[in-house]
């Protein structure tokens, strides 16, 4: 059969054996009334309809007799959320979100029926969040998850709406009132302890991390940077990546390069157009070369370049940096930069690398402070492509110096 066209929606044809007319949507077959007939067009289009209606995703059966269970309704949901949570091909951190939220659920009332989830049972929902360590923050995002989940189980017609409006009743826990932990703040990095970091990164990341600081960037939107998706004809370059946080609301995402910028990314777009500008597999290269490089060892003697390796590694460099691969990246370094005391327990070494370490995305913190402090919370809004101050306001520091030096004079 030949392959439908990206987007084209799949013909109606006839189903010999019954006699009957089908069409196939995302892998299921639906039955229609017989082949030629008005009827048949008709539960075609309907379907259809329905079909995009949902996205183009499977339609979700749950094969139970009566009301369905909590169960088996966060079981449907994340078949849903498998196929609608999904970015370039890979399933969104949401989906695996919503899978830590929804075995907590069923864990307190997994064997109950999905109709008689209310109000109380999800402010025990809650208390068991709290009980986990949860931050107050995740708990208040979560809480919204799960009503968002039997909000779906209603308009799939697979559970009643009795106790949906009570569900939305329940409100966030709030600051001071409850035992929920508050979440640390993300603070930026102090520059000396960049500066250390850099010195023990291979050198492609520590491009990465320069990049990333100047521009403000997201650690994704740094991984993702190509010569093709880099305008570079103006005094300052405008990069507009293939993929953001905010494409699926259809957000614009252009990052201003500037001098300093260009300067570390320059050497890089000597490639391919369409090829990722920071590459693992070069980096891992480059490594092996220092490594070579600095050989004691008489070539003759030893292990050869080349002979110790596994001939199928269990992973191997991809074609780019992933965000999670960049982060334990700079990890790595900043334990050979903050090397932790030899006579601490292993549980103290564990908590010295964790205060010690520092993740790309606080980067961005860092450069969202700056500009703020010399541009003011406007150019540090654009500059970082929020759509609102107040998401900035999270990101920039507060500048206490400008604070009290206005008190000083009016105080």
């Amino acid at each position: 059969m030949a392959r439908l066209k990206r987007g084209a929606i799949p013909g109606i044809r006839r189903h010999k054996p019954s006699g009957k007319a089908v069409v196939t949507l995302s892998g299921q077959d639906f039955y229609l009334a017989t082949w030629g007939t008005k009827a048949a067009l008709v539960e075609y289009d309907r379907v259809v309809n329905e079909w995009l209606a949902r996205g183009r995703r499977p339609l979700v059966v749950v094969e139970v007799e009566g009301p369905i269970t909590v169960t088996e309704l966060a079981a449907a949901f994340k078949r849903y959320a498998k196929g609608y949570y999904v970015k370039n091909g890979k399933q969104t951190s949401e989906y695996h979100v919503y899978w830590s939220i929804l075995k907590v659920v069923c864990g307190l009332y997994g064997r109950e029926s999905a109709d008689s989830f209310d109000s109380l049972k999800l402010q025990a929902v809650q208390q068991k969040m709290i009980a986990l360590g949860w931050a107050r923050n995740s708990i208040n995002r979560h809480t919204d998850r799960i009503v968002r989940v039997f909000a779906w189980g209603l308009a799939q017609k697979l559970i009643g709406g009795d106790e949906l409006a009570g569900l939305r009743e329940v409100k966030g826990l709030r600051k001071g009132r409850t035992e929920a932990r508050e979440s640390d703040p993300v603070l930026p990095v102090a520059e000396s302890t960049i500066q250390t970091t850099l010195h023990n990164l291979p050198q492609i990341v520590a491009d990465m991390v320069k990049l990333q600081r100047l521009a403000g960037m997201r650690p994704e939107e740094v991984c993702l940077i190509r010569p093709q998706d880099v305008d570079t004809s103006g005094a300052v370059w405008f990069y507009r990546p293939e993929s953001h946080k905010n494409e699926h609301h259809d957000h614009a995402r252009v990052v201003c390069i500037g001098p300093k910028g260009q300067d570390v990314l320059r050497p890089y777009l000597l490639r391919a157009k369409d090829a990722y500008c920071f590459d693992p597999a070069e980096s891992e290269a480059k490594r092996l070369a220092e490594v070579h490089a600095a050989r004691v060892t008489p070539i003759g003697h030893g292990n050869r370049p080349g002979t110790n390796r596994v001939a199928k590694p269990k992973r191997k460099p991809g074609d780019r940096y992933t965000t999670a691969s960049y982060r334990r990246a700079i990890h790595r370094a900043c334990d050979r930069a903050f090397p932790p005391a030899k006579e601490l327990t292993a549980e103290q070494i564990a908590a010295w690398r964790e205060q010690h370490r520092w993740s790309p995305n606080r980067l961005r913190h860092s450069a969202a402070t700056e500009i703020r402090k010399q541009f003011g919370l406007e150019a540090a809004q654009v500059a970082l492509g929020h759509a609102g101050a107040d998401v900035t306001q999270i990101y920039a520091e507060r500048d206490l110096a400008k604070a009290a030096a206005v008190m000083a004079q009016v105080g």
